[in-house]
């Protein structure tokens, strides 16, 4: 139990800038497994926020422009930073040179316009969004998809932020926080049989199909495709839910 307690610790402390004491107890080796739950702090908090905002009555692309800074604040920017750096590795022409072109840790043209396009989608499906809780499930499933990432394809680095994570990556333990996580969220939300059908349908299929999408690009994955999985899964996310809204009940 206490070393659950410290890697789930080590998984807030990596994954976000949420202010911890500096001496917690923490352990990384197994902590990419508490993604998800890391996913529900931080929807929980955006959430939130959202109905906070929704008080003051300002107009909803207001509210999703806030709601994005405070989700890259919350983040630290960590996994849109990995989305950069995967988009100007992908945008080499040479395979041989994506990975260190990866590690360059200066932004290009690609890196730059991945940003532009994954925080506009989030902000304009925020925005045009009714479901209160599409935020939460967009958080909380861009991590299952990293911690599927993770388990599934080979990792291409000898050292790195995210060998620690595939170092220690027990399959199928790791994914029962997901599990739990999800059960939770599906029988707590106030959802239809439908509309959970929906949203994990659409979580699964993205959670599939994103780190297969890059592990075919780059032939496997790295801390920065780690964190181009959770940024392009929450965008697409948002967006599946957004164009949802309108054949399923308001969630």
């Amino acid at each position: 139990m206490k070393s659950l307690w410290q890697e789930w610790l080590g998984a807030v402390i990596f994954y976000t800038c949420l202010p911890l004491p500096p001496r917690c107890p923490i352990k990384l080796a197994g902590a990419a497994k508490w993604c998800p739950g890391v996913g529900v702090l931080i929807g929980g908090l955006l959430f939130g926020a959202d109905w906070l905002l929704d008080l003051l009555y300002l107009p909803r692309l207001v509210q999703g422009v806030l709601l994005v800074a405070l989700w890259l604040g919350l983040t630290g920017g960590l996994h849109l930073d990995g989305a950069m750096d995967t988009a100007d590795g992908l945008g080499v022409r040479d395979p041989q040179r994506r990975l260190a072109v990866m590690a360059d840790s200066r932004s290009g043209a690609f890196g730059v316009m991945a940003a532009i396009v994954i925080l506009l989608l989030k902000v304009s499906a925020l925005a045009s969004s009714t479901m209160p809780f599409s935020v939460l499930w967009a958080a909380v499933w861009g991590r299952v998809a990293q911690v599927w990432a993770i388990a599934r394809y080979p990792y291409l680095k000898p050292t790195g932020t995210g060998q620690i994570h595939k170092v220690s990556c027990r399959v199928p333990w790791d994914f029962w926080p997901s599990g739990l996580v999800l059960s939770l969220m599906s029988v707590i939300l106030p959802l239809s049989l439908g509309q959970l059908l929906y949203l994990h349908s659409l979580g699964l299929l993205l959670m599939l199909l994103v780190p297969a999408w890059f592990y075919h690009q780059v032939g496997g994955h790295t801390g920065d495709t780690y964190g181009a999985v959770v940024e392009w899964n929450e965008a697409l996310m948002l967006v599946g839910l957004s164009v949802a809204q309108g054949a399923l009940p308001p969630l």
